[in-house]
């Protein structure tokens, strides 16, 4: 058995290094409240605005998120094998260098959950089992880096903007949990506010004060400078709430949304603001605070619209 941090013995049972890694790199509790939020907000907007006029079944929320939560799981595990020599040189602390688990027992639970998102998708119908292999595919096509790992390597921001792709068929996906056949409008603003939104997740998550970038780690913060990185982010910002503004007049929710978005962007324009002139020592750590606040406060406002709309129509 490899060593934990500072030379402290890891966990010796199968179960007990299970639990350090999702503690770790994957948080259960953190990852499920979040994805609960997005895919059920998501799942209830597409439910209104297709018309719906009873509640929503249980089995296809459920599935929904069970689906969705194992998607971002299977994104985390697919950027350990990605970043593995990397981690190796330059990360050694993370839990598959230090041999907490392997690539192989990781490999082992990307085919559990696979089998468990198809066995739900299942329950749904084709088009449900189409739309998960569509997001699947575009995960292949990510694990290859789109056959161009080295120039998108050294053009982060199109990395990104590739990666964050992901989302929108994610959403797509959700949508077809809720009955979706064909795409309109809403959808797409809704699939806008998850791009975006992401990419507000995804920066601010790699803004670091100088004192705290490490070598080997590429942060936007590193790589752009942190003035280009946090207008960026501020950027990121706008376009999600520009398309949730969008996707809230089809579920009577504009006031609502444009409300909140502008709250938290005028508190992430003085986070930004107080970062640049006085960049200290874990003060990077708010972006990653505040961009989870954003995704929960939008997809909750789309939701709470959705759902006042829907108990307005089958109660009046």
């Amino acid at each position: 058995m490899r060593s934990d941090v500072d030379g402290v013995p890891g966990p010796s049972s199968f179960s007990g290094r299970w639990r350090l890694y999702f503690r770790e790199r994957f948080p259960l509790a953190l990852h499920a409240a979040v994805v609960a939020v997005f895919s059920s907000s998501s799942f209830i907007y597409v439910w209104v605005v297709l018309g719906q006029r009873a509640s929503p079944p249980a089995i296809s929320l459920t599935v929904a998120f069970i689906v969705t939560l194992l998607f971002f799981l299977q994104l985390r595990i697919a950027d350990e094998f990605k970043d593995f020599e990397e981690d190796q040189r330059f990360r050694p602390y993370r839990p598959v260098p230090r041999g907490i688990v392997t690539l192989r027992g990781l490999g082992g639970l990307w085919i559990i959950s696979a089998a468990v998102q198809t066995a739900s998708s299942a329950l749904l119908g084709m088009r449900t089992l189409a739309a998960l292999a569509a997001v699947w595919a575009y995960f292949g096509l990510m694990a290859v880096e789109f056959f161009a790992r080295r120039w998108l390597r050294a053009h982060p921001a199109s990395y990104m903007a590739s990666h964050m792709l992901v989302l929108p068929l994610i959403v797509a996906y959700v949508a077809t949990c809720a009955g979706l056949v064909t795409l309109s409008a809403p959808l797409l603003w809704l699939a806008g506010t998850s791009y975006f939104g992401f990419c507000v997740f995804e920066i601010g998550r790699k803004i670091r004060s100088p004192s705290d970038e490490e070598e080997g780690v590429e942060t936007y913060s590193a790589v752009w400078g942190r003035q280009r990185a946090v207008l960026a982010w501020l950027g990121a910002m706008a376009g999600s709430g520009m398309f949730a503004t969008l996707a809230a007049r089809h579920v009577d929710a504009l006031p609502l949304t444009a409300g909140v978005a502008a709250a938290v962007v005028f508190l992430a324009a003085g986070v930004g603001g107080t970062f640049l002139n006085d960049p200290r020592a874990g003060r990077g750590r708010m972006f990653f605070a505040i961009s989870g606040i954003w995704l929960v406060v939008i997809y909750l406002a789309l939701g709470a619209g959705a759902w006042r709309a829907l108990l307005a129509d089958i109660n009046g």
